[in-house]
């Protein structure tokens, strides 16, 4: 049954509504750039990022690939992401000495890291011969850490939360049988929530406060739209070889919100009405998400056999300070030094197909941190992972395939060494101790095509 174009242009419509109705869970992922855009291609480790032609999703990483796909197509993607990570051996110190302890009623450190569904939504229509129109609905960066109330490490981080929403057209164009080329708009919703402990018995210590006896909270909500662009470049010297190179622009966002404090039941109450700082206000923080360079390498072995491989770029030294600036003129700037470094990621994978509609995929990949030792946070404690992944396909009807992919992610613990030559700390105190991690993620994909 045919399908009139402007049913087609309502379609597009709804999955925009519907996947931003529907928000992107968060999860703690490297930095904080979640690359769990694409079920079939989570069975490759990604290494089909920037070639794969399996279906639509890889749009996400290089537009052009579009142009590969006959008809209309509609992809849903959902990745469900199993953080594990705990902190070991914690101590802290304050500055004018001694330990800093856990808070009365504290029950003990969990998991900081926090399960998450990542949905994504792709749709492509083929209004001319070579020309492809896309809308793709993703969240390429997020996370979520949670920490207990009176843990040791609470004047650094308690909450920390990140989400993104982008809405991103895109066009595709097969110039000629080597050369296919792609670009999308993108408008990024971004979404920030950070809270911490405040040591008023520090902050008070002339007016009677005694060092982490006196603990109020900070929380900083804040939001913003920013803009950027992807483009996508498909080259295909010989039947069965295809090179892919993706880009993704960077998006500056100065988010501003509400700064809201909780005194306590002491000495946090003469400190704000001595200093008129730790008012309720508005607040805002800066910062760049990073532009990305893939590229990529597909070649088919036979009609059952492909290798494929994967290198991407990330330009995270954008990121060297989070910055709290609050409108109180009363309050000094919060800064935590970050200080990341550029980053790379690696991957290598493989495709058997022996049937029509069964195909089977492996796939490994080292994810290069881009968290200094020195500067690592409990807000966000990174370190280099190793991926293995598996995946299949399933296709039981021309109209419809499935995909599954899973992948497990190894993690060398990560240490934590926050000290007083960052003056910063003063008044958050020292943190040592041991993140041990690991993650699971699962992806569930289905391709609907008419």
């Amino acid at each position: 049954m045919a399908i009139s174009r402007s049913r087609i242009h309502r379609l597009f419509l709804s999955i925009g509504f519907a996947a931003a109705a529907l928000g992107p869970a968060t999860a703690w992922a490297a930095g904080f750039a979640i690359k769990e855009q694409s079920g079939s291609s989570q069975g490759h480790s990604f290494a089909s990022a920037s070639t794969g032609i399996e279906d639509i999703s890889t749009m996400f990483f290089n537009p052009s690939l579009m142009a590969f796909h006959e008809g209309n197509q509609l992809v849903t993607v959902g990745s469900l992401i199993i953080p594990q990570s705990e902190f070991k051996d914690g101590s802290g110190s304050f500055q004018a000495g001694g330990a800093i302890g856990n808070a009365a009623g504290f029950t003990g450190l969990d998991d900081i890291g926090k399960d998450a569904l990542v949905p994504a939504t792709y749709a492509m229509i083929s209004p001319a011969e070579n020309v492809r129109l896309g809308l793709a609905v993703t969240s390429p960066f997020g996370l979520v850490t949670t920490n207990p109330e009176g843990w040791v490490g609470r004047y650094h981080a308690l909450d920390s939360r990140l989400t993104t929403i982008n809405i991103s057209p895109t066009a595709a164009f097969r110039i000629n049988d080597y050369l296919a080329v792609g670009v999308g708009f993108v408008a990024q919703y971004l979404d920030a929530k950070l809270t911490n402990a405040v040591d008023f018995g520090t902050i008070g210590d002339g007016l009677g406060g005694i060092a982490g006896q006196e603990d109020g909270r900070a929380k900083l909500r804040a939001d913003d739209l920013g803009f950027g662009f992807t483009l996508g470049l498909t080259i295909t010297p010989v039947e069965g070889t295809r090179i892919g190179l993706g880009y993704r622009s960077q998006i500056a966002h100065t988010a501003k919100g509400d700064a809201a404090f909780d005194l306590g039941s002491g000495v946090g109450n003469t400190v704000s009405a001595l200093t008129g700082q730790f008012v309720d206000g508005g607040a805002q923080t800066s910062v760049t998400l990073p532009e990305q360079v893939s590229i990529g390498l597909h070649q088919d072995i036979n009609d059952e056999l492909a290798i494929m491989a994967e290198v991407q770029w990330t330009h995270w030294s954008r990121f060297q300070e989070l910055r709290i600036e609050f409108d109180n003129p009363a309050q000094a700037d919060s800064v935590t030094l970050e200080s990341w470094e550029n980053s790379w990621f690696f991957a290598l994978g493989g495709t058997y197909k022996p049937f029509d509609d069964w195909t089977f995929k492996l796939g490994v990949a080292f994810d290069q941190s881009p968290v200094p030792d020195d500067t690592r946070t409990p807000r966000i404690p990174d370190e280099d992972r190793y991926w293995i992944s598996g995946g299949i396909s399933y296709d039981p009807y021309d109209w419809l395939s499935l995909s599954l992919g899973y992948t497990h992610i190894f993690l060398p613990d990560a240490d934590i060494d926050l000290g007083f030559d960052d003056p910063n700390n003063a008044l958050r105190g020292s943190l040592e101790g041991t993140y041990e991690a690991s993650i699971d993620i699962i992806a569930l994909q289905g391709k609907i095509t008419f």
